[in-house]
């Protein structure tokens, strides 16, 4: 039985970021938290892309252009939903959810989903260091994992 490593080892990746401009107060804390872990675990600051979109919902679309380039070993999305008084929360959460693993499935390059979805502007602040924190890592860490998969074969 072959058992993959873990590794947070983020030296001499390439990680792009999606970052939605919607709810820009919380979304840039989270994008300087993402970047602060992603250089913290080894990734060059010159190896971080952004790409700022207006909302959840474009997300998907910037990421897919990302990953068709080949030039990242891994992708984070960042967002912010918040709960408002229409269905239209449901459909940008459930959509924008997707849209980002239909990238991750369709192109083989891994995503972090860090859009967050909450219900009042509270639980988004308490979740903005450690969320996107915890999406740096995991693209890491997935990126590693596909290169031992691959280099398993």
């Amino acid at each position: 039985m072959t058992t993959f490593p873990l590794s947070h080892d983020g030296a001499a990746l390439r990680i792009g970021i999606v970052q939605s401009r919607f709810n820009e107060s919380i979304v840039s804390r989270m994008t300087d938290a993402c970047r602060a872990e992603l250089v913290r675990i080894g990734v060059a600051a010159a190896d971080i892309d952004l790409a700022t979109v207006p909302g959840a919902l474009e997300i998907p679309l910037a990421l897919q252009a990302m990953a068709l380039t080949g030039r990242y070993h891994a992708l984070v999305a960042l967002g912010a939903v918040i709960r408002g008084e229409t269905y239209h929360f449901e459909v940008v959460s459930n959509e924008s959810a997707r849209g980002v693993m239909d990238v991750s499935l369709q192109t083989g390059v891994p995503v972090a989903n860090a859009i967050l979805t909450t219900h009042d502007d509270a639980q988004a602040e308490a979740r903005v260091a450690e969320k996107a924190a915890e999406a740096a890592r995991v693209s890491v860490e997935m990126a590693r994992l596909l290169q031992a998969v691959k280099g398993a074969t």
